[in-house]
């Protein structure tokens, strides 16, 4: 049996959607993103128990996904991330799964 590390070419939009964003630390930016652009070291300090590099793969990630856009610094070396179209576009994911967080777990 071959074991799949991406659902990228799947057929199923649940799949393909999950493969993107699935990871609980990619929602969590996501929500976090949701307030307005951060820089990373605001993400990292908002999102307990993430490592820097984990932070740095997830990011990666979401901007490869087209989820977050990485904002070069206009001068020094402050990098913003902030949420895409595509990225806003999960708010109401993100604000179903607070809802069923406070009904269900």
């Amino acid at each position: 049996m071959v074991k799949r590390t991406s659902m990228q070419d799947a057929e199923c939009p649940v799949a393909r959607s999950l493969d993107a964003i699935g990871d609980w630390w990619s929602l969590l930016i996501v929500r976090d993103l949701q307030l307005g652009p951060r820089r990373f070291t605001d993400l990292l300090r908002g999102l307990n128990e993430i490592t820097p590099t984990r932070l740095t793969d997830r990011l990666r990630h979401l901007e490869a996904a087209g989820v977050v856009a990485r904002e070069p610094p206009k001068r020094g070396r402050e990098v913003w991330y902030r949420l895409t179209d595509a990225g806003r576009d999960l708010e109401p994911v993100i604000d179903t799964l607070t809802l069923w967080g406070i009904d269900h777990a």
